[in-house]
Order: C-alpha cells, then structure tokens, then sequence
C-alpha cells in the first residue's frame, strides 16, 4: 500500500521542516461570555482561569489554522463541537490596561512550557496527548468602550537546529492506494475507543490490506519494529507542504522519548475535509523526517526554548484589539454599563449586595413632580428596571427647573401629562427600563364623588385600577404633594400588605418613612420581636404608617388655601435630599433577610453593628436642612390610625368601594368617630378641663380659704 521512499530521500535536498501558526479566532460570544464572568464571577480577581478552545481539521484551502474560542470557552468539561478537537488554556484577566501590558510575557510562556515538558518527561503526556495542546490568553477587558484587548500564545518547544525533512510532503493519494475509507473508519473507531470527538495525536501501521491505529501511550506494544514508526496529528493546517502547529510539541516527545531509537520518522497530518456532502482526506498530508537531538546540560536533557506569542494583524510581535461597541445592540450596551457601576461597588465594598433583588423589584410611584422625578432618576442608578408613575397633572412652566425628567418643550401647548412624559424621558435615559405611566386622579376623603353617577362610577374605576396596581407591584412610593391623597394607597397596601415608602417635604424639613407591614394572613409567619418597647427593637409588622402620629382624618387640604398654602414651598434641594434617601431605604429594606419586617434601626444604633450590608434600616428619616441634620425615630402602629387600623381595613376588605365612597363624601368626622378618635377627643378635651380646674385649686394661697365649694366638677370655677 505504501510505496519505497529509500531513493527518494537520498536525492531530497536538505530542507527544514516549518509549521503554519495558530491564528486566533476569538468570537463575540466569547468576549459576551467574558463580560459576565468579570461582572459576576472575576470581579476583581486575577488570578489564572481555564477556559476551552478547539481546532478544526476541515476547513478549506485558503483559511489560516485556528484555533477558536466561543461562547463555550469557560465551560471546560462541556461538549466540544463535532469533529473538532479541544485545546485547554490558561486565562489571564487583567483589571487595567497597564496590567496588561506589563504583564510578563516570556514568563508566562516559561512557566507553561516547563510544565509541558515536565509532562513530557514523567510520561504524562504520553496518557494524557492534550497537554501538548495547551495555550494561553492575556486580556483586558475595558467594559465601559466595549474594547477588548488580548494576546493569544500556544506554546511551542523547539529543536535548537530545526528538523530536517526527509521525504517532501505528499498528497495521501500520491502514497496511499485508493483504500482510504479504512483510514477514516480506523480513525472514528480510535475516536469512540477514547470517548472524545477528535484524537489529537495517535500512531499508525498500515499494510496493503489493513490500516490499525493506536493512542499515543501504545508505543511499546504498537510497534514491534521502530525501523518504520509513522505517527499522525489531527492537523488544522490547510497548506500542502507544511503541517500545523500542534504537530510540533509532538516531535519533541517523540524526541525525548525514543529519538536515539528512531532514525526517520514519517507523519501523517491527518485533514478530514467535507467536500459536496461527502467527507474526504484526499487532502492530508504524509511525509518523512530526521528527528534531531534535544540539547544537554550537565548530561541532562534541558527544557527546549519555547515559542509562541502570536503577531499582530500588522505582522510584528504584539497584542490585538476587538471594539464590539458598534456591533454590539446599544440597548445592550447601556444594559451591560449599568450592571457595571452596580457591580463595582458589590466587588470592592460590598460583596454580599443582592443585586437581582433591587433591579427586579416592581416600584410604582404615585406621583410624578419633584419628588417623583427624582425618585425615579435613583431607582435608574440602582438598575431597577421596572417603574410605573401615576399622576394627573400637566407640565407647567415652573416645573422643569426642579423636575429633572422635564424639559421647556413639554410645557408647551397646556402641557403634556406628567405620567407619560416621564415615562418617554425615562426611556431615553435608560431603554432598558420597562416604564409605564398612567394619567389618572386618586379619589381622596373630603372629596366627595357623588355629584354625579359618572363621578361615582370614575371614581370606583380609578380605586380598582389603583388596586390593580399595587397588586402588581413590590413597593409603592408616596410622592403626592397632599396628605389626604396618600390616604387611600395606604389602605390598600397595608391590605395587600406591600412595602410602602412615603416621602414628605416642608418648607427645610422632610420625612422619609416605611409604612408598617402588616402581618400576612396565615398566623405566625411575619417574624416577632420579643421585649418591643416604645423606644427600640420595633419589628417592622407594629410599625406605624404616614397616619399613625395623626389624631384627626385627612380631609380637603387645599380648600381656602392661598398659593403658597396650596404648592408645596421648599428648599430647591429638599426633594432631590428626600426623593434619595426614600430609594436608599427601600435598597437597604431589600436588603434585610426580613424585609419589610425588619425591626426599625434608630438613631441609638449608628454605632451598632448594621443589620444589612448597607447598613441600617430606620423606620423614619426626619432631616433639617437649616442645621444640616436627620433623626431616626421609629413609633408604634397606633390602634386608632384613621388608614391602617384593624378597624378601618376591615371595613375595606368587607364593604369595598361602598366603604371607600363612604369616606370620600363624608366629612373627617366619619372616620374619626369609626376609629375611635372622636371619643379620644372628648377624652382628652375632659382630661385637660379637669388639668386645669386641678392647676388652678393648687394656686391658692394657703392662707386663704375658698370662697365656695364647686358642685360641678366638670367646669372650673373662680377661687
């Protein structure tokens, strides 16, 4: 089968054998793949990574040997494609781009030849062929420009004076009758045998009649006779006269092993080529060569000099660079940067940060003015992705200069809705946002709905429409710029019992509080507190809400109001202080293992160990801007809250809207008297009557008696 070669190397000039480099071929998914792994996994790490790459033995007359990395590269014991075979490598991830070029270059690829030839020597390679396939990639990833920077290295030992060919490379066909089927089918039998898709090394003998193959670690039982040894590589190469790469490190072992044994070699450079559906090796390679000696010292056979760092695109010794930034969707791309500045403060200050619980968190706003807007900006800067605004105001003139999600071109023509206009700016801000918004009123107590049957019957559309959103969504903000419009939310929430965050400004103070969550309906799984007081240790279920400290029901603010009563009159930066520190704490109540039943941190505790890594979760953030200052006071639910009382969320979850309607169109004096307030009132008004007809006996002069006795104890009477 195989024809005499003996005259034909006699007359062979003295030629030098040369190899075909690896090119790189680094997809974007790759660099994808990479991006998440430096997010999630990397951080700041830099320590040395293994990732898989693979070879082809297929390709087309004209295309460089690669070697490619995919999305799959660092999934090291995956699958690797079909018929390809697999290389194992050593990633270098630097943090910054002077890292990268500093890096010691010669020492990595020292350090990963020493270790192959470690291989070589003590057999390992002999078990194991595909360390001599090893490589190595250096790379900075500059995740802000989407430019990746990196150089790929597969090193390779040399022989210090080349190797001479014996026998020119020859077409299969030239040497091999047309019986090559047995080739292939020995070949895949070889493949199942070893459980991989491609063996990279292996040997072979072969008679007129019969082709039999055998791994590399066969050597002393395969053959029997080293006058005639061929050997063959799994080549990548698609050159007629020159094998590939891989083809190299296999000559050293062979060297190093049985080079004294040796004296020609003939290798085969296997290529299964798929031609028109068919597959074909017509194009593999065969050829014979004169192994030369590896280099002493000291009577010992030194690590060979090794080679491998791949040139640049202009041909001179240096890395590449990928920008993916204009092929890569800029939605992405703005997706991918924002998860950046999120994820740097988790690597460097804060490692157990729960991120998916704060950008998976629905938030809808109920109000979209100053407090709103500037709400909405910090829920961007923290990644949460999905917001929802309700408000039925129109953009005024004023309202761009303090509202930041407007422009003067909104104002124009009576204004656009402020729901919808936030919602169009927040998407240009940030495409990734899922933003909804809706124009509609929130029915409040005092005012009243019943004008009209289509009053009423808005007004019970907008109270289930109100409903509907709360249920969809994690937290609720109260941003609206009048008490009693924060009434109903508060109902409904504490009934559906989600996270509440109220936000409330003065002219120089402001109030940032959690509403307390009620315990859920089954018995026994809101978490308790044991020894609550007053004063500490406040668990978030007996907490109170924005209505708590108040011993009158909201009704109509804004009646026989003046414009400066009627606007909300602040300090330019209140809201954007405010609107701030209420997404911080809804960040650090996520935060919290209990959640919105966390126990209430208080200003005694800023010198205690915090209970979240973000550090406390108040009930209450009370700020003076004049003298630059905030509290934390944390107060109980109060039994008689004109919103979150037992009482009154009864009612609700029994008689719905009808109890609801009640409210709208009766006076305050409605829930006073169902909450119980109405008697606290005359309670109190008969203690202080009785206070002061008490202060008043008490300063009469010792010496002098009283006129006359008093027969009616409830009034005061002269002394």
């Amino acid at each position: 089968m195989a024809s005499d070669t003996s005259e034909a190397a006699s007359s062979t000039p003295d030629l030098k054998l040369q190899f075909a480099p690896f090119s790189s071929a680094l997809e974007a998914g790759f660099w994808h793949q990479l991006t998440q792994k430096k997010l999630n996994d990397y951080r700041l790490d830099e320590s040395p990574k293994s990732i898989k790459g693979y070879y082809y033995n297929g390709d087309p007359l004209g295309l460089p040997t690669r070697l490619t990395l995919e999305f799959s590269a660092f999934e090291v014991d995956g699958p690797t494609p079909a018929r390809c075979c697999p290389a194992i490598g050593t990633l270098y991830n630097t943090n910054t781009l002077d890292a990268f070029k500093t890096a010691d270059k010669k020492a990595l690829l020292e350090k990963e030849a020493m270790e192959m030839w470690d291989a070589i020597q003590s057999g390992a390679a002999l078990k194991d062929p595909s360390v001599l396939c090893k490589f190595i990639l250096l790379t900075f990833a500059d995740l802000k420009k989407y430019h990746f920077y990196y150089w790929f290295c597969f090193p390779a030992l040399c022989f210090p004076e080349g190797i001479r060919i014996v026998q020119q490379p020859s077409a299969l066909d030239q040497v091999f009758s047309a019986k090559q089927v047995a080739l292939q089918e020995a070949y895949d039998v070889l493949c199942i045998k070893s459980g991989i898709t491609a063996v990279p090394y292996f040997l072979m003998k072969y008679t007129d009649d019969t082709v039999q193959m055998a791994p590399l670690g066969d050597w002393d039982t395969f053959f029997t006779d080293t006058k005639k040894v061929t050997v063959a590589v799994y080549d990548p190469c698609t050159l007629s006269q020159h094998p590939g790469w891989p083809l190299r490190n296999l000559l050293v072992l062979l060297a190093n092993r049985w080079g004294s044994k040796l004296d020609t070699v003939e290798v085969l450079c296997f290529r299964d080529r798929t031609l028109q559906g068919s597959r074909s090796i017509q194009h593999s390679v065969i050829f014979q060569i004169k192994l030369p000696e590896l280099p002493l010292i000291s009577g010992n056979v030194s690590c060979p000099k090794s080679v491998g760092w791949e040139k640049n695109p202009k041909g001179a010794m240096g890395p590449r660079m990928v920008n993916l930034s204009e092929c890569m969707d800029p939605k992405r791309l703005a997706e991918s940067s924002v998860d950046l500045n999120l994820k740097l403060m988790r690597w460097r200050l804060v490692p157990s940060l729960d991120l998916d619980k704060v950008v998976t968190t629905k938030c809808l706003l109920l109000g979209a003015g100053t407090l709103g807007c500037n709400v909405a900006r910090t829920l961007l800067g923290w990644g949460v992705r999905h917001i929802t605004f309700v408000d039925n105001a129109k953009i005024s003139y004023s309202n761009p200069v303090r509202q930041p999600l407007y422009e003067f071109e909104d104002c124009l023509g009576g204004g656009k809705p402020k729901a919808m206009a936030a919602v169009d700016r927040l998407t240009k801000i940030f495409p990734g946002v899922n933003a909804e918004g809706y124009n509609m009123s929130i029915p409040m107590p005092g005012h009243p709905v019943n004008f009209s049957q289509a009053t009423l019957s808005q007004a019970q559309t907008d109270v289930e429409h109100l409903e509907k959103l709360i249920s969809q969504h994690d937290v609720v903000f109260l941003l609206m710029d009048t008490r009693e419009s924060r009434w109903l939310p508060t109902v409904i929430a504490a009934s559906k019992r989600k996270l509440v965050v109220n936000a409330a400004l003065g002219f120089d103070t402001f109030v940032v509080m959690r509403h307390g969550l009620k315990k859920p309906i089954v018995t026994g799984s809101a978490p308790s507190v044991p020894g609550s007081s007053l004063f500490s240790n406040i668990p978030g279920h007996k907490l109170g809400c924005y209505f708590c400290n108040d011993v009158v029901a909201p009704g109509d603010s804004t009646r026989d109001r003046t414009l400066d009563q009627q606007c909300t009159v602040s300090r330019p930066g209140l809201a954007m202080i405010a609107g701030a520190l209420a997404v911080e704490m809804m960040v650090s109540i996520l935060q919290h293992s209990e959640g919105g039943y966390a126990v209430a941190s208080s200003s005694d505790d800023r010198m205690n160990e915090p209970p979240t890594s973000l550090g406390l979760v108040p009930h209450q953030i009370r700020g003076f801007l004049s003298r630059f200052d905030n509290v934390l006071p944390a107060s109980l639910a109060f039994d008689k809250c004109t919103a979150c009382s037992p009482i009154v969320l009864d009612h609700y979850e029994r008689e719905g809207f009808n109890f609801l309607s009640k409210v709208f169109n009766s006076s305050h004096s409605f829930l006073e008297d169902l909450t119980g307030l109405t008697l606290l009132h005359q309670e109190t008004q008969a203690a202080e009557v009785n206070h002061t007809r008490i202060h008043l006996s008490n300063r009469r002069p010792a010496h002098r008696p009283a006129l006359h006795s008093c027969k009616h104890p409830e009034r005061v009477c002269d002394v």
